[in-house]
């Protein structure tokens, strides 16, 4: 009799001999976690929000088409005045106005753009100004609540909530490079609110978001702001990001199980030279068209965008060698890299 008892009181959490002795979970709970939630998001807006600004840009092309005005949102990053965007947002700008939650504007000038990235840094000329706080992009885990706010008005911010669906996707920029580690998750972005940030539930920067892939259920990226630490110490430092470049133009291209026996390679494709640059880094090094390139500094490539990530950490000027064949042989080639 003890045993069915017990059995009771274990599924149902209710004593027989005193039916009302053990509190259940009611409605009174749920809201008390959901006050929990709230008062996470709601400290995050007021802790960033007055960071979070919106920037207006007036754009001078070679026809109307190209003029114009645009709009987008950024974050303010140090107290002195500089502010990190979307490289689309300020891309052509002539003009640059940053407008503060307080209803306070301010001119500013463009520091630095990197397309490669969709990055850029503008400096407002005043001071005292409200920044954010940069978090470890690192350290995020999937299912992670986030938090996306943009202010595409000026006078308002705008606050999506979601969790990181997925971490370490590849993005391809404006550019057509390949930006490595972008953060995806299902925060909601509105427009213009590009080039604000996505924070993590203290309040810190870990992304700067950057686009949305429309009819496809919300996905929204962001980059993650340990690669952004490294884009604005080059641009706030030299005006521009500085990359290692070979001087080719290549395309992927599947090699025979032949060969990929015969020089005993790990990937079924190989990257091949298309053409050179004249008096390129790799022309001087001594690559043909056709070459198949398999590695680069020991590691094996087998797409175009894996020599993207192979040079990412590369520094311009710095050596690195080709692993390349050339009709049945193996040839080992170090090549100089140039700056880009």
């Amino acid at each position: 009799m003890s045993n069915a008892t017990d059995s009771i009181q274990f599924i149902t959490g209710i004593s027989p001999s005193h039916p009302r002795s053990i509190p259940v979970q009611t409605a009174e709970n749920d809201e008390d976690l959901l006050d929990a939630y709230s008062r996470a998001v709601i400290g995050v807006v007021e802790k960033v929000g007055p960071s979070v600004v919106s920037i207006k840009v007036k754009k001078q092309g070679r026809s109307r088409r190209e003029s114009g005005e645009g709009a987008g949102s950024g974050v303010i990053i140090t107290p002195d005045g500089f502010v990190l965007t979307n490289n689309h947002v300020v891309e052509g700008a002539s003009d640059v106005e940053v407008n503060l939650t307080d209803g306070s504007a301010y001119p500013a000038r463009v520091v630095g753009t990197d397309p490669a990235t969709d990055l850029a840094v503008v400096r407002v000329l005043g001071g005292g100004l409200p920044a954010a706080q940069l978090g470890d992009s690192s350290m995020l885990r999937v299912g992670q609540l986030v938090i996306a706010i943009g202010n595409p008005l000026g006078f308002e911010n705008t606050v999506s909530t979601g969790v990181v669906s997925a971490l370490g996707r590849g993005l391809r920029s404006q550019s057509g490079r390949l930006i490595e580690n972008v953060i995806q998750s299902n925060v909601a972005l509105n427009p213009g609110n590009s080039g604000g940030p996505l924070l993590d539930s203290r309040g810190r920067v870990i992304g700067i978001n950057t686009a949305m892939i429309y009819m496809a259920q919300g996905i929204s990226f962001s980059v993650p702001i340990n690669t952004a630490r490294w884009v604005i110490s080059e641009l706030v430092t030299r005006g521009k990001v500085r990359r290692a470049y070979l001087g080719l133009s290549a395309q992927t291209r599947p090699i025979g199980r032949r060969t990929q026996r015969y020089f005993e390679l790990s990937a079924k494709s190989a990257v091949e030279v298309g053409s050179l640059e004249e008096n390129g880094p790799a022309k001087r090094a001594g690559l043909q068209e056709k070459d198949l390139v398999v590695a680069l500094a020991g590691e094996p490539v087998a797409t175009v965008d894996d020599i993207h990530r192979r040079l990412a950490d590369k520094p311009a000027g710095s050596p690195v060698m080709l692993t390349v064949l050339r009709g049945t042989e193996r040839h080992e080639i170090a090549v100089t890299t140039g700056e880009v």
